[in-house]
């Protein structure tokens, strides 16, 4: 057999015509490792004879084809998509192999059965129609069958096929099948799978893939081609209010400005009224606009570009909905969270959140349970750990546009993204917002920051001071306060000691404590800010996502850190607290230099020196930067 990648432009004009107006199905293959994913998948497709389709231009809108060549040849080349993320020198894929039977056309997402690769598996099931899990005849239901199992219900896919693989290392035993898919339907039954087909197979041996196998007379069900071939997929996506997140704004010149997004639900057509989310602007279509020309109506799954009839302020993330079918725009929810990160989730900590095509900021303000797989038991929780599955609060920084994740997948889903490393650490599945994110509203007063800043004689600020515990900055700051006042300015130092004795005096020193202290820190230094103050704000801040969050909630303009820079044998041997010393013996943990880290600043505002520079001196060196970038005159 040869086979080439050489491409016939006629040739692939007559097989894309030959199968265009074929149905497709969208599958995941997963279970615990060693299953046999990657012998099912390859023996399926030998046994089968399946033909082979396009490279990646299903999921990634990649132009190249694959074609082949060859005397007799029977099926064409495999070629597998790779969605890769690389974290820590780690390549993690997900094959999607595209192929067509003469009955129907596939996309099958190939995940890793490892645990630690559970994200893949998310990403794999998220488009998915239909999930085949595979059970290894010889161990049975494992806690991976159970946490994919979990999450296939979770992510909606409403069609199983459990394939008990591996029978003929137990000599086909059908108490062994019976026994398995016992265990497995009970399971089911509590997460709410219904749609459940067992197959007994041997994928290394091809029984009941593509044929019935002689080896299981007892099993009278069909083989997984067939079921892949003739499933019924309830798909009712154009009967959903239309949705249309705005992925580009497209003006290629003064007459012509469209939006440019993929339909995710429902339909339009010219003439329909349209609403603008958040903003809540109306207009009309007035064309739908494809690279062929334009179009009488728009479905979902379409990739379009859509014309209004007014001129409106629409940008990228923005979700173009029909007017009188709105989606509800909140920015408090509750969800599931998929955690995905080799770092716990910290409460509180800001991260990245890609929803549809926007990107906002997110925290996790509260998880409520987490839950255990095998058990369903739901427990009480502070955080989540890797492959860890919880029900969480969340805030975003702004008002989004949203589905529940049950009536929408695209609208309801998010991401979780690191600022730092910008690698996914979560997934999430919203359920609704939450009912204070409709009461609650921001109250406009008279008297604003411009007319305190004319009362005062100065404008508001916060001066950040970050370094090692000993470094100096409750003196530097307080020596700063005291030259202020002197000039007649309205300040106010925080200092990390001191709120800890009232407003901060629940928190421990662990890693979520430290978040939670700076972001109450940093929301009482805003409104202190707001009030028109000069706010001095002396804390160890040891992590650098969580001063720029505070830089973020203040605003650039009023905020400037200032790094304390002090080497840690000097601010060891001054220890003027004798907290070193406790540390380093053991009674004190999570102590910062000595075993929590320190994030040095990238780019602070004012690095103060304190092997060379005095107390007075450092005071000097902030009133001048105040100076010049006229906080105080």
């Amino acid at each position: 057999m040869t086979v080439s990648s050489d491409l016939i432009a006629d040739d692939i004009e007559q097989y894309l015509e030959r199968h265009a107006n074929k149905t497709m199905l969208r599958f995941i293959t997963c279970g615990s490792v060693d299953d046999g994913k990657s012998t099912l998948i390859g023996r399926l497709l030998y046994e089968s004879k399946l033909v082979f389709e396009d490279q990646l231009t299903a999921l990634e809108n990649d132009s190249r084809k694959v074609g082949t060549q060859g005397e007799g040849l029977d099926f064409a080349l495999l070629v597998d998509g790779l969605a890769a993320e690389r974290e820590q020198g780690i390549t993690i894929d997900v094959a999607y192999r595209y192929f067509t039977t003469e009955r129907r056309k596939f996309v099958v997402a190939d995940t890793p059965g490892h645990e630690q690769y559970t994200r893949n598996m998310v990403t794999g099931a998220s488009t998915a129609d239909l999930a085949v899990i595979l059970i290894d005849a010889r161990k049975g239901v494992l806690t991976q069958t159970r946490r994919h199992s979990y999450l296939v219900s979770l992510l909606g896919i409403r069609h199983v096929v459990i394939a008990v693989n591996k029978l003929d290392l137990v000599d086909y035993s059908q108490e062994v099948f019976d026994n398995i898919v016992a265990e497995y339907r009970a399971f089911t039954d509590e997460i709410g799978l219904k749609n459940v087909v067992p197959i007994p197979m041997s994928a290394y041996m091809g029984d009941n893939l593509t044929e019935r196998s002689a080896n299981t007379p007892w099993y009278d069900g069909p083989t997984l081609i067939d079921h892949l071939e003739t499933v019924e997929i309830d798909d009712d996506v154009q009967q959903r209010p239309f949705r249309m997140p705005v992925q580009w704004v497209n003006r290629p010149d003064l007459d012509f400005r469209g939006f440019s997004g993929q339909v995710t639900s429902g339909i339009i057509r010219p003439g329909d009224r349209i609403r603008v989310l958040p903003s809540g602007k109306e207009s009309t279509v007035a064309r739908i606009v494809t690279m062929d020309g334009d179009l009488i109506e728009a479905i979902a799954g379409q990739s379009v570009t859509i014309t209004l009839t007014d001129e409106i302020d629409i940008s990228r993330g923005d979700m173009l909905a029909s007017s009188d079918a709105l989606p509800p725009v909140a920015d408090q929810f509750e969800a599931h969270v998929v955690w995905m990160g080799e770092h716990e989730m910290l409460p509180e900590r800001p991260y990245l959140c890609q929803i549809g095509t926007m990107t906002v900021q997110a925290r996790i303000t509260k998880p409520k349970h987490k839950i255990n797989v095998n058990t369903m038991e739901k427990t009480a929780t502070d955080t989540l750990a890797l492959n860890e599955i919880g029900v969480c609060n969340l805030s975003f920084d702004r008002p989004v546009p949203f589905d529940p994740y049950a009536d929408n997948r695209d609208t309801g889903g998010f991401i979780l993204i690191d600022r730092l490393t910008n690698t996914t650490v979560g997934a999430g599945l919203i359920q609704h917002s939450l009912r204070r994110s409709d009461n609650i509203h921001w109250q406009a007063v008279d008297i604003d920051e411009k007319a305190r800043e004319t009362l005062n004689s100065h404008k508001p600020c916060v001066v950040w001071f970050t370094g090692l515990s000993g470094s100096g900055k409750s003196a530097i700051a307080n020596e700063l306060e005291r030259k202020l006042h002197a000039l007649g300015c309205h300040t106010y130092l925080l200092d990390g000691d001191n709120v800890r004795h009232g407003l901060n005096r629940d928190l421990g020193f662990t890693e979520a404590d430290r978040v939670e202290n700076i972001r109450r820190v940093t929301e009482v230094a805003k409104l202190m800010a707001d009030a028109g103050l000069i706010v001095l704000a002396s804390f160890i801040s040891p992590f650098q996502i969580e001063r720029q969050s505070a830089k973020e909630t203040i605003g650039a303009d009023q905020f400037f850190e200032v790094f304390v820079d002090t080497p840690l044998a000097v601010a060891e041997k001054r220890d003027p607290k004798g907290l070193y010393k406790k540390a380093r013996s053991g009674a004190l943990k999570n102590f910062t230099g000595i075993d929590s880290p320190y994030e040095t600043p990238v780019s602070p505002d004012i690095r103060i020196d304190t092997t060379s520079s005095s107390t007075l001196d450092a005071a000097d060196q902030i009133i001048r930067h105040l100076l010049e970038r006229g906080i105080i005159h």
